[in-house]
């Protein structure tokens, strides 16, 4: 019996020959992950349960990346960094990317920034291998060929002290996009027309695969971009076939031995839908959900008090590459938010060039805020001090993930989900733009 890349990397970390969708199996991960917000419930459900001085089960194993809110005077958010960091150095934890001084974080090298661009830039994404973490966009590191999703507190407890977890095995709805990528098209555009069309309950437990020629094409980060949100529409996880480019991504990176897992010959899906990206146009999610699609060019009546450009789906550093291709030149009429991923992302906003320029001047001399921080920030709202949170019942066209009301502050607040191409040609006319007018 045939089997998907899912269903083949499960049934190889159950040690079983075979598994079927449907089928509960007992799943040993090759990597925990967990951050400031998650961490300290999930350390105090372990201790619960395993004892006050019980030991992790592989502190190798084992991801900290403190992330969501850092950069804040909020003495709660300040005590969960105290609660995870702690609990590294009890159990020794191997991979614990801290930030002791929040007033300069280029002080700790330490620090990182965004978990899931994170995870992929210190080379603990790993073709074949299984990793949960107490965060819904965990399935973002899909893209490397593994399998990789979002779990509870409780679950990662229990994984955190046994090292396995018992799993109901996800069938797979496989998505093909064939065709040339027109060059006002990205990734972001696909997964949304994919949310629009199946609604954000659409793959509730499956296995979201993306193939074709134009996945082929896909840079990682962008290939990363399509996983990250399959969780919008209720994926169990996200996964991309590994290949070269997942290869050399991962040089340097890594020197773990891995073996890439493929689908069988004639391997049996759940379901499949072809897309001609040729034929697709750029796309928003308007308020209040993600498969609120909408085509950009309709959008132009919207109004808009402000951009926001990061987030672990649109903060990596060729989202910023995107946004600066369109934004060279032209002044913002909105205020602009920069909120880089990870501190590789902010760096390189000062050295990588376009045309002739760093990203930051182009940034800066178009009007834009300083480039925060990296961290989550607004995108999970936060306290009421984080950078560039919507205080304010304001509209604002964003490259994050969820547009849930309060999802970036203030409740009543309109956030369009958009790519770093409209997203930055809306910061530009100070409404929903489609970018096709500055490409």
């Amino acid at each position: 019996m045939t089997m998907t890349l899912t269903e083949k990397i499960l049934a190889k970390a159950a040690k079983l020959s075979q598994v079927t969708p449907g089928e509960n199996i007992w799943v040993h991960a090759d990597l925990l992950m967990t951050h400031d917000v998650a961490g300290p419930s999930t350390i105090g459900i372990f201790k619960q349960e395993f004892g006050v001085n019980a030991k992790v089960w592989d502190r190798n194993k084992i991801v900290i990346i403190p992330d969501h809110y850092i950069f804040t005077a909020d003495k709660r958010a300040n005590r969960n960094l105290d609660l995870v960091r702690e609990f590294a150095i009890e159990q020794e934890i191997k991979y614990f990317y801290d930030i002791s001084d929040r007033s300069d974080f280029q002080a700790n090298p330490n620090y990182k920034g965004v978990c899931h661009i994170a995870l992929a830039q210190e080379g603990h994404t790993i073709p074949g291998q299984v990793l949960f973490g107490t965060d819904s966009h965990t399935c973002n590191a899909g893209a490397f060929g593994l399998f990789a999703t979002g779990i509870g507190h409780t679950d990662a407890a229990f994984v955190m002290g046994t090292g396995k977890l018992l799993l109901k095995v996800p069938g797979t709805m496989r998505f093909v996009f064939s065709g040339e990528l027109p060059n006002y098209l990205l990734a972001k555009d696909l997964i949304l027309h994919i949310i629009g069309d199946i609604g954000v309950s659409g793959a509730t437990y499956r296995t979201m695969e993306f193939a074709g020629e134009t996945v082929e094409k896909m840079t990682m980060e962008e290939r990363m971009t399509l996983c990250n949100m399959v969780i919008e529409a209720g994926g169990k996880n996200g996964v991309i076939a590994a290949d070269r480019t997942t290869f050399e991504y991962l040089q340097g990176r890594t020197t773990k031995t891995f073996e890439p897992i493929y689908n069988d010959i004639n391997a049996r899906f759940f379901s499949e839908r072809s897309y001609d990206v040729t034929k697709l146009e750029p796309v928003v999610a308007k308020p209040h959900s993600p498969d609120r699609r909408e085509l950009a060019r309709n959008c132009r009546d919207i109004m808009i008090d402000r951009v926001y450009i990061g987030s672990c789906t649109g903060g990596k550093i060729s989202d910023f590459i995107d946004a600066a291709k369109i934004i060279k030149g032209h002044q913002v009429k909105v205020p602009t938010y920069l909120v880089p991923a990870t501190q590789t992302v902010y760096n390189d906003l000062f050295s990588i060039k376009h045309d002739g320029q760093t990203l930051s001047e182009i940034f800066l001399n178009a009007g834009c805020l300083e480039p925060a921080p990296p961290s989550c920030a607004a995108c999970v709202g936060g306290p009421l001090d984080t950078f560039g949170r919507l205080n304010e019942a304001h509209v604002c066209v964003s490259t994050t993930n969820r547009n849930f009301p309060g999802r970036m502050g203030n409740k009543q607040a309109q956030i369009y989900l958009a790519s770093p191409y409209t997203t930055a040609a809306s910061a530009i006319t100070g409404y929903v733009t489609d970018p096709r007018e500055f490409i």
